[in-house]
């Protein structure tokens, strides 16, 4: 190698490993107070979430960490019972209206059993004149809509009887869950009895709307039935007042008629 070569070579080693002694800091007073300040916050959301993940852990503890879930269960619930009986001579003449009112009749045959029939007489309409009918056949839609209204509530009354006796067997599975004490069940088994138990319930206030709505039939019906006889009553009033001048005079006429042709036997 050639000597200017080597001097070269060995000033830039020298250069290279020798120390730097001119270092120079450099402080920003803006640039260290937004990373202060970001810090700080950072710190403040740490916090936080660890405080919520605490609350959150707590809220998801299931009420039997605390609690035992079997003194909500509510022993001795009344059960659905039905009217059939094995015995045949209990209640012989009414077997049919205890099936409607066990399963429910939409047919009305339970009730046409139970009750007396209607004479249809359509001749017999058709010689009396319109006031005559009219006065007649009133009472006798009455009962029809006595009769209409009677089949519906037997009807509505087995089916809920019978209904009811499969909702209280999921009314009662639902307590068993409800009040499972184990706690391996995550949150959405909970949302699910949740569900399970408004189930029921829509179920039931659609029963007793039912139920309802034939009592409020049955009311109608003596409404109407009521409203009937007091209109009969007020007519047959109005009428002794309207004609009791020719009655009088009918009644005076016939017992001086009788009175003068009557002979000692």
């Amino acid at each position: 190698m050639k000597p200017r070569r080597v001097a070269r070579f060995v000033l830039v080693a020298t250069l290279a490993t020798s120390p730097a002694h001119a270092q120079v800091v450099v402080y920003d007073p803006a640039v260290v107070t937004r990373n202060s300040i970001t810090a700080v916050i950072k710190e403040y959301l740490a916090e936080l979430q660890t405080q919520q993940h605490s609350q959150l852990r707590r809220m998801a503890h299931r009420l039997s960490n605390f609690t035992d879930l079997g003194k909500y269960r509510i022993a001795g619930a009344p059960l659905w019972r039905i009217h059939d009986f094995e015995d045949p001579n209990l209640f012989r003449f009414a077997r049919d209206y205890h099936a409607a009112l066990n399963y429910g009749d939409e047919g009305g045959g339970g009730v046409r059993a139970v009750t007396q029939a209607l004479l249809n007489e359509p001749a017999l309409l058709g010689r009396l004149t319109p006031a005559a009918r009219q006065a007649l056949t009133a009472p006798m839609a009455t009962l029809d809509v006595a009769a209409a209204t009677l089949m519906s509530g037997t009807n509505d009354t087995g089916r809920v009887r019978y209904n009811g006796r499969a909702e209280l067997r999921a009314i009662q599975a639902l307590e068993a869950d409800v009040t499972n004490g184990s706690l391996e069940q995550s949150m959405t088994a909970v949302l699910d009895k949740i569900s399970g138990g408004v189930l029921v319930g829509a179920r039931q206030r659609q029963n007793r709307v039912q139920v309802l709505a034939a009592v409020v039939e049955q009311l109608a019906v003596e409404g109407k039935r009521a409203r009937d006889t007091e209109a009969a009553t007020l007519n047959m009033q109005l009428t002794s007042w309207r004609d009791r001048e020719a009655v009088n005079a009918a009644f005076v006429a016939g017992a001086g008629d009788a009175l003068r042709t009557w002979r000692q036997p």
